[in-house]
């Protein structure tokens, strides 16, 4: 139920991932919904790490189209319902800055 409130707020919340509010609800979704499959300090789980290290060579835009897309097959699924291609890029490089490790 916690995973669905934080989406049904990012669908309320403006689409603006320069704001700051919109950066700490987009922080907080990485945290809990990523988390839950990429594991809470990203090192890996269910989903592959989201590590600085593991992440070295993807370009943003890369990581913005896995995130908005998903990837058939597994477990990753598409954002694009819930996220503008603003949130995902701003999402990916949040992964690849790795300020949270």
């Amino acid at each position: 139920m916690r995973s669905l409130a934080a989406l049904l707020c990012l669908i309320a919340a403006p689409a603006l991932a320069g704001d700051g509010g919109r950066a700490a609800q987009l922080e907080h979704l990485v945290v809990q919904d990523c988390g839950s499959c990429h594991g809470l300090t990203f090192r890996g789980g269910l989903g592959s790490p989201l590590t600085r290290a593991a992440l070295e060579g993807y370009a943003p835009e890369g990581l913005a189209q896995v995130i908005l897309d998903g990837i058939p097959g597994t477990a990753m699924p598409p954002w694009r319902p819930l996220l503008s291609k603003a949130d995902a890029l701003w999402i990916a490089d949040y992964l690849l800055k790795g300020d949270r490790e």
